[in-house]
């Protein structure tokens, strides 16, 4: 089934939503199941989020924390807000080390196609459950920013892991 291990073409949106799911799921890439394998094969077609996720794997959650507050210029008046988004990436963080855990308690060998299939399923569950608690946090943060910081936060998420950084501001 070669279909399952494509890359899918990613649009601009869609990018973005990657680039998010990078920040708090560099955990995922390194689980030793197959399936997690065949999408980080999958991903290691260098799209911005796969080279954002590649490039964190070895950072923890407290460090990807601290370059986001930083890039994103968060003041003393949003850090409230900002305090909502790092509790949703802490949370994610845990979350998916649990399931990770969980996980590596089955050899990948002793897996069977279906068994690899529905650990794959925990995982993008797991992605999909942590976007809706990362992107609600963000979206407070991000609507009680100015407008010119805005602009900083789209230029974040816009450029991560081309290569390039925020502009300076």
């Amino acid at each position: 089934m070669p279909y399952l291990t494509q890359p899918i073409a990613a649009r601009a949106p869609f990018v973005r939503t990657v680039a998010i799911a990078a920040l708090m799921g560099a955990t995922f890439l390194a689980t030793p199941l197959t399936a997690t394998r065949a999408l980080a094969q999958a991903a290691a077609t260098p799209t911005p989020a796969a080279a954002t996720a590649t490039e964190t794997k070895g950072e923890t959650v407290e460090e990807r924390i601290t370059a986001l507050h930083a890039s994103l210029k968060i003041t003393t008046a949003e850090e409230t807000q900002w305090n909502g988004v790092a509790q949703a990436m802490r949370e994610n963080a845990a979350a998916m080390d649990k399931l990770v855990a969980t996980n590596r308690t089955t050899p990948p060998q002793n897996m069977s196609a279906v068994d690899d299939l529905k650990s794959y399923q925990q995982f993008a569950q797991a992605h999909v459950d942590g976007l809706k608690n990362l992107t609600a946090a963000f979206s407070t943060l991000y609507n009680a920013m100015p407008n010119d910081q805005k602009k900083v936060a789209d230029q974040v998420f816009q450029t991560s892991g081309r290569g390039t950084t925020a502009p300076k501001g």
